[in-house]
């Protein structure tokens, strides 16, 4: 492989999981001012899952911790091969009444989401039963009264945010504490 060629930084601060299995999610994150902003909307909404705005390419997923190391190899070889693109968020949606979730849409982008999403899914050991078709978008409000997704809706109708993608983010969950980041995937191979 060429120098550079995964361009991944490391940042699990060189910590192995613990315990026989470790859940892990695959995410773009986004930039600020934008990320902040959305970040605090689902958090004035009282939404108790108000995590880091992102738009999520794999799910919670739990794995055997002795597997981690494959798919982080596989998902380097999914960043070399997908360029960077431009991602655009605008306007709102809902998946209500099927869940109650208010999000920011993916207006531009949505066919790279999907090409990374599946290439992500196809890593050796992750076994992952989807509720529903891949949607990509930013969730801003989530199981909350139905007072505040109605909030969050027409309050972010006119939202609109445009930045380059060069990067996914593995993240992993312990069960004991947050979701932490624990390695970048630049795109470009």
């Amino acid at each position: 492989m060429a120098e550079g060629a995964t361009r991944s930084v490391d940042r699990s601060g060189g910590v192995p999981p613990t315990g026989d299995t470790i859940e892990i999610g695959i995410a773009v994150d986004i930039p600020e001012p934008w990320g902040a902003q959305l970040t605090r909307r689902r958090v004035e909404a009282g939404d108790p899952l108000a995590v880091p705005a992102h738009v999520t390419l794999l799910g919670p997923t739990e794995i055997p911790t002795a597997t981690l190391p494959t798919v982080e190899a596989h998902l380097a070889n999914v960043a070399a091969a997908h360029l960077p693109f431009t991602l655009h968020l605008r306007g709102t949606g809902t998946f209500r009444p099927v869940t109650q979730v208010v999000f920011v849409a993916v207006a531009a982008g949505i066919s790279e989401c999907e090409l990374l999403a599946a290439a992500i899914a196809a890593a050796p050991g992750l076994r992952r039963q989807a509720r529903f078709p891949y949607h990509p978008h930013v969730t801003v409000a989530q199981d909350v009264a139905p007072e505040a997704l109605d909030k969050a809706y027409e309050d972010l109708a006119d939202f609109s945010a445009m930045f380059e993608v060069d990067a996914f983010t593995l993240f992993s969950h312990s069960g004991q504490a947050r979701w932490r980041p624990r390695r970048d995937f630049r795109l470009g191979g």
